[in-house]
């Protein structure tokens, strides 16, 4: 028994006799585990960070601080980064480098800007670029990037090559086809591509989904060899022998995929220790880095905080941070676990623990999660039945001396309850290399040498706010290749261009050559959201430019769904022909059609739509062209009640849009 003195310092401390007691050696004498790689998070798959760029600062700043300053928020050591094909990957689609075999630009998108900005803040943060979809041209207009592999080779180098050129970015690590279907001489080709090339330090992680390439690798000398890092996806915090086999590093490299609530945070808590605890996994990858693309699309707040009002301000740091921070702070990539049994494990009325080290300080983060995180651990897991306890710890090797260890603690605030998160509590007292530590059920421990830590916190935000209306965009302020603020492209990819013409200025022009190789079921027709998804009622107009006389453009409210659940919302859609012809439908394929007829619209020429839904006694649907009327519909049956407003194209092809504008939405 320890002595009064002992048990006093030691935290939450209660009679010893009232919890299950466990003893627990921490230990490096007979060596240490695995390397640790280090805890990321992940902006793509796809457009995730798509509001986040639109924030000012000194929001913006604050939010990258909290994401990637050291020591001060979650502090992550890896950003993984979508390589955008024009694709829909999820909440979005995100620009290629190249939109055609002949064109080639690296000014587009925001994921350079970010990984500048991560850079900026930690010189030492690894960078990751993995593919979802392609542009068509890649995959020679098939449904594989792999129909000409030397082609598809060719594109990546080339993002790599823009990355380092252009933007003084080296990237430390590259994937194969998310969750997709992986090409054994794609792989190997690219390897011996990347050798050729300076990218010899560029590892390839492969092949970010399940684990079926854990037997090619080992039946593949010349694979195993091309391939550095074994990448999983949701493992449920396992892998399989035959992976483990392979002697490869092993990572989760995207894992969590939950509801930043108190239950999802307890997720990151559990995964972040048990990858490792039953995995042997190094390295752990959020996706996503930030929720910062609109509410109503798939997976709402699925990051590790909430950006999603850049027209406020108002953002929201929640629990993952500070979870991440557990680990992150009090670590660096090229650490080294401990082994299992002798510093890493689970302790015996449930919960984990592990424990790191460079040599100079020790770690030693703990959880007890219970809560069922089936969202997030993947196959489902039920409940964890952890009970109170005290783990005793023996600390031997080069740790034994020492005599005091600094102390971190959170507690998601399950049912309601108040959240504790990443508060510096006073210090645990080691005596003859021994302490005693009392656990409650859902808690996080960090236990540490190091003096760092740190909870970094700015002034609040500004309040939430709606979505500004009214609201004028002529589309004049933006670099060309970016984005226009608050719009989310939904299919196709729509950038700021020259119009050519000196009084008309900038506009925006959809500017995907062709359908993509694509990650989910992706629209054929290129449209862009933005707005409120709680709209009912809107009245807006837009100037649009057709690009052929056998094209045309969209305008549209009350659109549902996004992500890759586009094809099936339901919505109200004006198609503006440039054969002079009009349709209103209720869906995107336009096979339930209210009404057409005749248009003065014509290919190359500029023109101004008008379009209002108004539901007061009677829904009634009107548009009007360049001021003139050109039709009001009382709809008799039940449509679409809500949604967002959208621009969008018949076609592929290069149409433009200019002054949008939204007089009234409620």
């Amino acid at each position: 028994m320890a002595s009064i003195s002992l048990l006093r310092s030691v935290i939450h401390l209660v009679a010893v006799t009232s919890f299950a007691l466990g003893s627990y050696v921490i230990d490096d004498t007979n060596g240490l585990g695995r390397r640790f790689d280090g805890i990321g998070g992940l902006s793509g798959g796809g457009a995730t960070s798509r509001l986040l760029v639109s924030y000012t600062d000194p929001y913006r700043r604050q939010i990258l601080d909290y994401l990637f300053t050291p020591n001060f928020g979650a502090s992550l050591h890896i950003l993984k980064v979508e390589i955008g094909g024009d694709a829909q990957s999820t909440d979005g689609t995100e620009p290629s480098h190249m939109h055609s075999a002949d064109d080639e630009n690296y000014q587009r998108g925001y994921e350079w800007w970010l990984m500048k900005e991560a850079k900026a803040r930690n010189p030492n943060i690894k960078l990751y670029g993995l593919p979802w979809g392609w542009p068509g041209w890649v995959g020679n207009f098939t449904s594989s990037p792999y129909t000409d592999i030397q082609q598809s080779v060719n594109y990546v180098l080339k993002w790599l090559q823009g990355a380092k050129q252009v933007h003084n970015l080296t990237i430390d690590y590259i994937g194969i086809w998310n969750e997709r279907t992986y090409s054994i001489p794609y792989i190997k080709l690219l390897r011996k591509t990347l050798d050729s090339s300076g990218f010899r330090d560029t590892q390839i992680v492969a092949s970010d989904g399940k684990f079926e390439i854990s037997y090619d690798v080992l039946r593949d000398a010349e694979l195993a060899s091309a391939v550095s890092i074994l990448g999983f996806h949701y493992p449920g915090t396992y892998v399989t022998k035959y992976t483990l086999e392979t002697g490869k590093m092993l990572w989760s490299s995207e894992d969590y995929s939950t509801f930043n609530d108190a239950v999802g945070t307890g997720c990151w808590a559990r995964i972040l220790n048990q990858n490792y605890v039953n995995g042997n996994m190094t390295s752990t990858i959020s996706w996503n880095l930030i929720a910062s693309y609109y509410e109503a699309l798939p997976f709402d707040r699925d990051g590790l905080m909430t950006a999603v009002q850049p027209w406020s301000g108002y953002y929201v740091v929640e629990g993952p941070i500070w979870i991440s921070a557990h680990t992150t702070q009090f670590t660096l990539p090229g650490w080294k676990y401990y082994k299992h049994g002798s510093g890493a494990g689970h302790f015996d009325q449930g919960g984990s623990y592990v424990s790191l080290t460079d040599g100079k300080n020790l770690t030693i983060v703990i959880e007890t999660m219970t809560h069922d995180h089936s969202k997030c651990i993947r196959p489902s897991l039920p409940p964890y039945d952890v009970k109170a306890q005290t783990a005793s710890f023996i600390l031997k090797g080069q740790f034994a001396s020492i005599k005091s260890l600094n102390v971190f603690y959170s507690k998601p605030g399950f049912g309601g309850a108040n959240s504790t998160y990443f508060v510096k509590k006073d210090p645990i007292q080691v005596v003859g290399g021994q302490f005693q530590l009392n656990l409650e059920p859902d808690e996080i421990y960090t236990l540490t040498t190091s003096p760092l830590g740190k909870k970094g916190s700015y002034d609040a935000p500004p309040p939430p706010a709606p979505f500004p209306v009214p609201y004028y965009d002529d589309f004049d302020v933006y670099p060309l290749y970016s984005e226009a603020a608050y719009f989310a492209d939904q299919s196709g990819c729509f950038e700021i261009r020259d119009s050519g013409n000196t009084t008309r200025g900038n506009v925006m022009q959809q500017v995907a050559t062709s359908y993509p190789v694509n990650w989910c079921t992706d629209a054929h027709t290129p449209i862009s959201y933005v707005g409120n998804h709680l709209w009912h009622n809107v009245s807006f107009s837009v100037d649009a430019n057709i690009s052929s006389p056998a094209g045309g453009v969209m305008v549209a409210a009350r659109l549902q769904k996004g992500g890759c659940g586009l094809v099936s919302t339901e919505g109200i859609f004006l198609w503006l022909f440039a054969n002079g012809s009009y349709a209103l439908s209720t869906d995107i394929l336009r096979y339930n059609v209210l009404k057409s007829g005749s248009t003065p619209v014509e290919a190359n020429k500029w023109f101004t739509v008008h379009f209002e839904v108004l539901d007061s006694t009677t829904l009634t649907i009107k548009s009007s062209i360049n001021d003139k009327p050109l039709f009001s519909y009382a709809a008799k049956e039940q449509l679409s009640t809500k949604g967002f407003v959208a621009i969008g194209t018949v076609d592929y092809g290069p149409s433009q849009f200019d002054k949008f504008t939204i007089f009234s939405a409620f």
